[in-house]
C-alpha cells in the first residue's frame, strides 16, 4: 500500500516527530499533526534497543496489515460497488483495523510489555486510523482493480 508507507516515511521520521511535539499548539490542527507521528520510526535513539524495535515494528505492521486489510475488504465488494463511497470507506477502515493489530502486536516487544500497555497501543492505533485513514481511504478510491 504505497499511501501507508508515503505517510509512515513521511510523518514517522525522527526530524518529523521532534518538530511535531515540540512545535505544535494544543488546538484541533496541532492533534492532527501530532496524530501523524504515531507510526514512528527511528535507527538510532537514546532508548532501549526493545522500545526502538517496537516502533520499528509497529510501523512496519501498519504498512504490511494496510495492504493486507485493503485488499481483504477491497476484494469483498462487489464489482458494482467499486470505485464508489464503499471503496474509499473500505480503505479508510482498513487502516484503522492495520493500526490496531499493529499496535497490539508490536507493544508485546515493548520494555515492560503488559496487556493493559497493548490495549493502549491498539486504541491509540485506532485512533491514528481514524483521523489519518481518511487520505489512505482516497489513495483506494481511486486505484483502480
Amino acid at each position: 500500500m504505497v499511501a501507508a508507507l508515503i505517510l509512515v516515511i513521511a510523518f514517522g521520521n525522527s526530524a518529523y516527530v521532534d518538530w511535531a511535539s515540540q512545535h505544535t499548539s494544543k488546538d484541533a490542527w496541532g492533534f492532527f499533526l501530532r496524530e501523524l507521528a504515531w507510526p514512528n520510526w527511528s535507527f538510532s535513539s537514546d532508548q532501549s534497543v526493545r522500545t526502538i524495535f517496537a516502533d520499528d515494528l509497529k510501523a512496519i505492521l501498519l504498512i504490511v496489515l494496510a495492504g493486507v486489510f485493503v485488499t481483504l475488504l477491497a476484494g469483498s465488494q462487489l464489482s458494482r460497488a467499486r470505485g464508489s463511497m464503499s471503496q474509499f470507506l473500505a480503505g479508510w477502515a482498513a487502516y484503522m483495523f492495520a493500526g490496531a493489530v499493529a499496535g497490539l502486536i508490536a507493544a508485546f516487544v515493548q520494555v515492560n510489555a503488559s496487556l493493559l500497555g497493548a490495549f493502549q497501543w491498539a486504541a491509540s492505533g485506532v485512533v491514528y486510523g481514524l483521523f489519518v485513514g481518511w487520505i489512505v481511504g482516497l489513495a483506494t478510491f481511486g486505484a483502480r482493480r
